[in-house]
């Protein structure tokens, strides 16, 4: 059977081989299309920022801001509707034409150059897809590349909405899209680059630490409620932390209370979101249970950042988008000049909606970001002292549709009870609603946030290594049992490698994207590896 797309950028990908007829997300030949082309088109882009730059010419932040959006677009889960996609490959191209005035046009790749109307779109995609690298390890690190920069964008386009910015970044991302398009580039070259990434990744992640907290606080420990009040509600789910800022400060005196969803449950840590009443709690559980869980919410929901299933017609009117995210048919909200986004449809349609169904009433507990564990440290070092806490385990990282992906619900049950769980991601929901207790008033599930606070993750690691005066984090009682599924899961591995961090296991599955000799390099060089079954997992990580 021909090949209507090729896309294996997510741990779900067909056959863990490829989506090719459609994706397993649910995205279209069409839209997996554009998203190649528009990928093609923010590499010329790069390209035309090197040489401005190589000319003595300024890059602009809009500039940067452009390509950030761009390569976010592209993300599993995220954008969904073709029009808008080809509408901001029109976008590039235009001010990819004005900048082309520019710049020396001689020293540009082709990437750089092409300029075609949209009827030649759909031609031109099919010629600039994945597949169009020959070199099965050239392209599987271009890929790897590509996916870690896709990350790092997704976590910049929230630091900058924030008003924080990092031209290096910028200017890194920019050069290595420019690198991908350079045929001459060895898999040595490329693993160089692939590393880099990484460290670009913790980069990233630092300044949308700082963004976040400088904006909202320090996250603290809290009891997020998982039950439902009486008023109609608003769902919120995704990243973006300033989208629910807005959202909450115009829900105030409207009779309207607001959840969260997913990726969305660590705003209750932060201090600044506890003063709205109306903030009532975290509504169900990760990305991968919305079509049941958005049905019963009865309510609108703003889906910020990727993690958007394609949603069912009996409740697709309520789901509304913005930022990168899209879906035909469901309402988008823009952002005016000045980054303001207007909710009052979301809220008008609230008032008419009866409150949500409840699916569950408990506590999920969490807030444990770098500077609240921090503030524990001297407890948690008494207790590593003391042999109470044996070992901590990293089970960062996504959650999943997949059967396989029980396996870390066993994994977290099967512990034994001196270990404590180190987490950030939707992986989460997989054990934290278990009653796995604490040792010393440490609870066994330290969650830290989101994907992005896997960022908290290594700063508590390389805390405890000065703190027990080792010379290498890998000397730590600390195993890497993490679950993925997108790119930025693929940053966060990139940055733990960055810092030094080997043996990690990666699971359910290996990424697809991965040719046997690039797997075979990160196994040698660093130890990744595969998850097994969670008896011979325990014995080989904790015991």
């Amino acid at each position: 059977m021909e090949n209507k797309m090729f896309c294996y950028q997510c741990q779900e990908t067909a056959g863990c081989s490829g989506c090719t007829q459609i994706g397993v997300c649910g995205k279209k030949p069409e839209v997996a299309a554009m998203q190649d082309l528009l990928v093609y088109v923010t590499k010329g882009l790069g390209a035309i920022a090197v040489n401005l730059r190589e000319s003595g010419k300024k890059v602009s932040t809009e500039i940067a801001h452009l390509i950030t959006a761009n390569l976010f677009m592209t993300i599993t889960n995220a954008n969904f509707d073709e029009a808008k996609i080809k509408a901001q490959i029109t976008k590039s191209l235009q001010v990819k034409a004005n900048l082309l005035n520019r710049v020396d046009i001689s020293k540009l790749p082709a990437a750089a150059l092409w300029q075609e109307s949209e009827a030649d779109y759909m031609l031109k995609a099919k010629e600039v897809g994945v597949l169009s690298t020959a070199d099965e390890d050239i392209r599987s690190l271009r890929e790897l590349i590509t996916y870690g920069l896709k990350g790092l964008c997704a976590y910049m386009k929230h630091a900058n909405v924030l008003g924080y910015e990092d031209e290096t970044i910028d200017i890194f991302v920019q050069e290595t899209l420019n690198k991908l398009l350079d045929d001459t580039l060895s898999v040595a070259e490329l693993t160089a680059i692939t590393l880099e990434t990484g460290k670009y990744g913790v980069a990233g992640m630092a300044l949308l630490d700082k963004a976040n907290t400088t904006s909202y606080g320090n996250p603290e420990i809290t009891s997020v409620t998982t039950g439902v009040g009486k008023n109609p509600g608003i769902l919120i789910s995704g990243h973006d932390l300033k989208d629910l800022a807005m959202l909450l400060e115009q829900t105030q005196g409207t009779g309207i209370d607001v959840y969260t969803h997913g990726e969305m449950l660590p705003a209750h840590y932060y201090p600044k979101f506890k003063k709205y009443t109306n903030f009532i709690g975290n509504y169900g559980n990760a990305w991968w249970q919305q079509k049941e869980e958005f049905e019963a919410f009865n309510g609108p929901i703003l889906l910020t950042t990727n993690c958007l299933v394609p949603p069912k017609a009996s409740y697709k009117d309520r789901v509304f988008t913005t930022s990168a995210v899209g879906f035909a048919g469901c309402p988008h909200i823009e952002a005016d000049a000045a980054g303001h986004k207007d909710f009052s449809s979301l809220i008008a349609m609230a008032k008419s909606c009866q409150p949500p169904k409840e699916l569950e009433n408990g506590t999920i507990v969490g807030g444990f970001a770098h500077e609240q564990v921090l503030a524990l440290a001297d407890k948690v070092v008494a207790a590593v002292k003391s042999g109470a806490i044996k070992k901590f385990v990293v089970m960062a990282g996504c959650d999943g549709r997949m059967k396989s992906r029980d396996y870390y619900t066993e994994f977290a049950k099967a512990l034994p009870k001196d270990t404590v769980i180190l987490t950030a991601g939707c992986a989460k929901y997989k054990y934290i609603k278990l009653n796995l207790g604490d040792i010393g008033g440490i609870p066994r599930v330290l969650d830290a946030g989101q994907c992005n606070d896997s960022y908290s993750l290594a700063l508590i690691a390389l805390k405890l290594k000065e703190v027990f005066g080792l010379a290498d984090i890998n000397e730590l009682p600390i195993a890497y049992n993490i679950a993925w599924y997108e790119q930025k899961a693929v940053i966060v591995l990139l940055a733990l490698l960055h810092l030094g961090v080997k043996n990690i296991h990666l699971g359910p599955t290996l990424p697809a994207f991965l040719s046997p000799n690039v797997a075979k390099v990160l196994v040698t060089n660093f130890g990744i590896g595969s998850i097994s079954n969670v008896a011979d997992d325990i014995k080989k990580l904790i015991c």
